[in-house]
């Protein structure tokens, strides 16, 4: 059990490791609910981003997006196509639920005054893949 340990505790110091030197993953890790195994997953995953043109696409690829039936010409939104990187997407919703139900919501930050506004009118499971879908939208932006 504690070789067990000792080998956890040695592969995130390597991910320690490799968030601090590459700027990308430092500046992923400032990202609310994005951490060293978060930045360096999207990363290795995604790489730069440059496969998609908004944020937008990436959170659709993630799985993060709502799927859309449309017949005439009205649209119903359903729950998130839970298409695409199933690790990656679980991984963001789980960060950001620890963000934004946790910490982000009760700060007084721009985040966190959108995440309270979010809450008064959604159901909490909503505002985190809202929360994980911006991360995209951030990630995008880096």
């Amino acid at each position: 059990m504690e070789s067990l340990d000792e080998r956890i505790r040695a592969y995130d110091g390597e991910l320690v490791a490799l968030t601090r030197e590459n700027p990308q993953a430092r500046q992923l890790a400032t990202i609310p609910g994005i951490g060293v195994i978060n930045a360096t997953a999207l990363l290795a995953a995604v790489g730069d981003g440059s496969a998609f043109a908004k944020g937008r696409d990436l959170a659709a690829w993630l799985g993060l997006t709502p799927r859309r039936h449309s017949t005439g010409g009205k649209t119903k939104l359903f729950g998130i196509s839970k298409r695409g990187n199933k690790y990656l997407r679980t991984q963001l919703l789980h960060g950001a639920r620890a963000a934004a139900l946790v910490h982000s919501a009760k700060t007084s930050t721009r985040i966190g005054a959108w995440l309270r506004q979010l809450l008064t009118r959604a159901h909490p499971n909503v505002v985190v893949v809202s929360l994980a879908a911006n991360a995209g939208l951030s990630f995008k932006k880096t």
